[in-house]
C-alpha cells in the first residue's frame, strides 16, 4: 500500500470547501511560513479509495475475533452511537447555560446513581479520561483524606506483582512509594506477605479483583480488613468489573475507591487512542474530595456545583480540583448510560455470566493441550504458558500470537502479567458466539500442533498478512517517524 504522499500528483486537487463569504485577512509575514506546508496533492476520488484501503487493512472487533485479555474488546451495540449523535448530545457546548444542558445534565447524574449501585460506592465523578487517569485521580482522593488528618506518614501504596502496570506509576506520580508484594502459587495476594509490609505508613492497597490471572481472589474481604485495620484505604483497579458486574461489588469487598474503564466494561469504543471514560467512585467519606465541578440535582433541575458555589455543601471545599477540562468525555457517558439502560440489572449480570462461561469453555477445551498455569475455574479471561513448548520446540509465545494471524485472528495478550513465563492472556467476551469459540479452539489446537512438528516453519509466521514479521528490535530503536520528502 502506498502513503498518501507517495500518491500526491503536483497541482492534483479538489475543491471541498465553498468560496469564503468574509472577507480575506492577510497576515504579517512574520507569522508566516518561509516554505510551502507539507500537503499531499490528490483528487477526492484518491482520497475517499485511501481511506476506503486504510479501513480494510485496520483489524477491529467487525472483523473477527479480539482477544485482548484485560482489554475488553468486544462489539459494541450500534445504538450506544445512535443515541451519542442525538443533536441534544452532539450539538451542544460545554460552557452553555445550565437551563439549556439540563436532559445532559440529568444523563451525567442518572449515569452516576446507576455506576454507584453497581460499584457500591456513594459518590462518583466522570472527569477522568481513562483507566491510568482514574488510578491517578483515585490515589488524590487518598492522599487528600490523610492529609486532612495529618497523617502524612503514610508515604507508601502497596500492589501485587501481577497488578496492570498502570498501577504502580499511577502510584509514583501520585507521589508514593510502591512496595510490591508476591503472588501465591496459585495466583492470589499472599497475605502472609501482606501483613509484613502492611503498617503506619501504608496509605492504600491497589488490587484488581478478579485479577489479571483471571482469578477472584477468595480471601478479598481478609486482605481488605488487613489494610482498614493499619489505617490505610483500598483501591479497586476496575478493568476487570465485567467478570461481576451485578454479581458482586466492590464497595461490599471493602473498596473505598473504584475506577471504571467505560470504554471497556459499559461498551463504549475501545482502541485507536479514545476517547476512553475512566470515572472514579468512592464512599461517602472521600466525596468531598472528588473532582469539581459535580452534577446536583434539587428540586427537578440539575446544575452543576464549583469549589466557591455558596450552597449547603460547603465540604466540597476539600476537592483536589480539576483532573481535566470541563466534566470528562460526555459522550462516552452517553453510551455507557445507554448500554446500562438497554441492558438493565438482569442484562449485566447476564452479560458477566456470559463472560465468565465463554473464558471458562476455551479453557477447558485447550487444557490438555496448553499449559494452564493456575487451577481454574477462571473468570472472564485466562492464561496459558507456552514455556515447556518454547523449551521442546523453540516456538515462543510470540511465535504462536504470529501463527494464528494467518487464520484471521487477533492475537491475544503477550507476555502477561509478567509473572507468568512465556504467557498468552485470552478474553473471548460475552459477545462471541459458540460457533466462534469452537473456531478459534480448533485453530489454537491446530498451531500448537504445528509448532510441535514443523517449528522451523510456524516461526516464519505470519506468511498471509500485508506485512509479514519485522524487525521489532529495530522498530523500537530506530523508528521511522516522518515522511522523506527528499
Amino acid at each position: 500500500m502506498k502513503l498518501i504522499f507517495e500518491k500526491s500528483i503536483t497541482d492534483r486537487g479538489h475543491e471541498i470547501f465553498p468560496s469564503t463569504d468574509v472577507p480575506e485577512y492577510k497576515l504579517d509575514s512574520m507569522f508566516l511560513r518561509n516554505k510551502k506546508l507539507h500537503l499531499p496533492e490528490i483528487s477526492e476520488t484518491d482520497v475517499s479509495r485511501h481511506y476506503t484501503e486504510l479501513a480494510n487493512r485496520t483489524y477491529g472487533v467487525n472483523n473477527g475475533f479480539y482477544p485482548l485479555g484485560s482489554c475488553t474488546m468486544k462489539y459494541n451495540p450500534k445504538l450506544n452511537e445512535e443515541i451519542a449523535k442525538l443533536p441534544g448530545f452532539s450539538d451542544i457546548h460545554p460552557l452553555q447555560p445550565e437551563y439549556t444542558t439540563q436532559g445532559c445534565l440529568k444523563v451525567m447524574k442518572l449515569a452516576e446513581k446507576y455506576l454507584c449501585e453497581i460499584t457500591g460506592m456513594d459518590y462518583l465523578s466522570f472527569q477522568p479520561a481513562a483507566g491510568a487517569h482514574g488510578e491517578y485521580t483515585g490515589l488524590k482522593l487518598i492522599r487528600a483524606y490523610h492529609n486532612e488528618r495529618n497523617d502524612e506518614k503514610r508515604t507508601k501504596i502497596i500492589v501485587p506483582d501481577s497488578a496492570h502496570g498502570t498501577n504502580p506509576a499511577s502510584a509514583a506520580m501520585a507521589g508514593y512509594s510502591v512496595i510490591n508484594i508476591p503472588s501465591t502459587a496459585d495466583g492470589f495476594v499472599d497475605i502472609t506477605e501482606l501483613k509484613k509490609v502492611v503498617g503506619e505508613d501504608t496509605a492504600g492497597f491497589m488490587l484488581t479483583n478478579p485479577n489479571t490471572v483471571g482469578l477472584f481472589d477468595k480471601n478479598i474481604l481478609e486482605i481488605t480488613e488487613i489494610i482498614h485495620q493499619a489505617g490505610g484505604l483500598n483501591y479497586y483497579d476496575g478493568a476487570n468489573l465485567n467478570a461481576i458486574m451485578g454479581v458482586a461489588r466492590p464497595g461490599d469487598m471493602g473498596f473505598d475507591v473504584v475506577h471504571l474503564n467505560l470504554h471497556k466494561t459499559f461498551s463504549t469504543p475501545h482502541g485507536g487512542g479514545g476517547p476512553g471514560g475512566g470515572p472514579v467512585g468512592c464512599k461517602d467519606f472521600l466525596g468531598k474530595y472528588l473532582p469539581l465541578p459535580r452534577v446536583m440535582e434539587a428540586d427537578g433541575q440539575y446544575k452543576l456545583i464549583y469549589k466557591n458555589e455558596n450552597d449547603d455543601k460547603a465540604e466540597y471545599s476539600a476537592s483536589i480540583g480539576r483532573v481535566k477540562e470541563f466534566y470528562g468525555n460526555f459522550l462516552v457517558v452517553v453510551k455507557a448510560l445507554t448500554y446500562i439502560l438497554t441492558l438493565g440489572g438482569d442484562g449485566l449480570k447476564n452479560a458477566s455470566e456470559n463472560a465468565v462461561l465463554n473464558a471458562n469453555y476455551m479453557m477447558n477445551q485447550l487444557i490438555d493441550i496448553y499449559h494452564m498455569p493456575f487451577a481454574g475455574p477462571c473468570m472472564h479471561e485466562f492464561v496459558m504458558s507456552l514455556e515447556e513448548l518454547k523449551h521442546d520446540t523453540g516456538v515462543a509465545a510470540i511465535d504462536i500470537a504470529k501463527a494464528i494471524l494467518d487464520y484471521g485472528i487477533h492475537p491475544p495478550t503477550m507476555y502477561f502479567p509478567l509473572i507468568v513465563h512465556e504467557a498468552l492472556m485470552l478474553e473471548p467476551t460475552e459477545t462471541e458466539s459458540k460457533e466462534t469459540l469452537d473456531n478459534v479452539i480448533d485453530i489454537l489446537k491446530k498451531v500448537y500442533k504445528e509448532a510441535t512438528t514443523n517449528p522451523e516453519d510456524l516461526i516464519q509466521s505470519p506468511k498471509k498478512t500485508p506485512i509479514g514479521r519485522p524487525d521489532e528490535v529495530k522498530a523500537a530503536r530506530k523508528p521511522v517517524l516522518k515522511y522523506n520528502f527528499d
